[in-house]
């Protein structure tokens, strides 16, 4: 009889929590939900240290776009390259170096968005340009840049990030990337030599 009562006091309890548990969690259909769908947005300035054609390279870029009920995000993204950055070259000097510029459409599922702390795996899928530049000093702060090739290429990064949300309008994601593209068609540089990883740290401004 003892047992009796347990067996009865505990689906009493599972019936009342599973009831409470269905009531969170509503039935939802693709063509229709009861449940309103929040909306918000983000920019973001992105800053990020890689490798082109074997040498170290710093990018820097701007993304953002339509968060959809917290967890994906839709929209634009681009960036910026510059490698060979030594900075000291005298005046009378040449430094010849890659740089370039692409830009696509931005995927970006998120993990566990209300966590302080979760993921995001944005996605760049785009084109963009690169160009091999000859840079005459004339000073320590002065330089004329000559373009001597370039070339246009596709590109497709998937990235992760972990972000931290560190006030409601603001967070702070810090991640790696890795870059594919179509072969890059210039004497001076070679095929895959905008294939690599990148590190990167990027601040988002807006509603989450």
């Amino acid at each position: 009889m003892k047992y009796l009562k347990i067996i009865i006091a505990f689906m009493l309890i599972s019936h009342i929590a599973f009831g409470q548990e269905s009531n969170r969690s509503e039935y939802r259909t693709v063509f229709g939900n009861n449940k309103k769908v929040s909306h918000g947005g983000y920019g973001a300035l992105t800053l990020g240290i890689g490798q082109v054609d074997g040498s170290q390279a710093i990018f820097t870029g701007l993304k953002g776009g339509w968060l959809i009920d917290h967890r994906l995000t839709l929209g634009i993204a681009g960036s910026g390259f510059v490698n060979n950055l030594e900075l000291d070259y005298g005046p009378g000097s040449v430094s010849s170096g890659l740089s370039g510029g692409y830009g696509g459409l931005l995927i970006e599922p998120i993990l566990a968005p209300f966590s302080p702390v979760h993921l995001a795996f944005p996605i760049i899928i785009g084109a963009g340009g690169i160009a091999y530049v000859d840079r005459y000093y004339w000073s320590s702060h002065t330089y004329d840049p000559w373009v001597t090739d370039a070339a246009a290429f596709f590109v497709f990064e998937p990235g992760i990030e972990l972000e931290l949300n560190l006030v409601r309008f603001l967070r702070l994601a810090v991640g790696a990337s890795y870059r594919l593209t179509s072969d890059i068609k210039m004497e001076n540089a070679k095929s895959d030599a905008l294939n690599g990883l990148t590190g990167s740290f990027c601040l988002k401004f807006g509603k989450f």
